[in-house]
């Protein structure tokens, strides 16, 4: 991961996460609700500490939310630019979120993914993720040791 930093999300990187997740397919937005500028400020000040974001040098290259009910954690966003994809970022953000998880005491993390995100599935599956197929969502869940 050579000069990659990976730092807490907060709404000031808003504009440069979003760009990346339009540009980025397989991602399901709302930009008209929860994942306006209005939607993620709320998110990130109810779970404080469990989202982030990857940077090459001053460049965004990667980010993942990350919340919790009190019982699980959920993942979803994650994404990477391309031209820095299998270099281990993705595998670092989801690990910096499920880490705060279970600094908190929760166990257990869901995600939802496209089912036709192909390469999506692909790199949850290998990161030990099981899968649970319904109504055409894929809803994913990992046992945080």
């Amino acid at each position: 991961m050579m000069d990659i930093k990976i730092t807490e999300m907060t709404i000031a990187d808003y504009d440069e996460v979003f760009a990346l997740w339009e540009s980025t397919e397989g991602m399901g937005l709302h930009p008209e609700d929860v994942d306006s500028r209005n939607g993620i400020a709320r998110y990130l000040d109810r779970c404080p500490g469990l989202s982030f974001v990857a940077r090459d040098e001053a460049k965004l290259v990667g980010a993942v939310l990350c919340g919790t009910d009190g019982r699980k954690g959920y993942l979803s966003h994650l994404v990477v630019c391309p031209g820095h994809r299998k270099r281990g970022i993705g595998t670092a953000l989801v690990d910096r979120s499920l880490t705060a998880l279970k600094d908190m005491g929760i166990r257990k993390c869901n995600l939802f993914a496209l089912a036709q995100n192909e390469s999506g599935l692909e790199f949850w599956k290998k990161g030990g993720w099981r899968c649970y197929a319904e109504f055409g969502v894929k809803v994913m869940q990992l046992q945080i040791e």
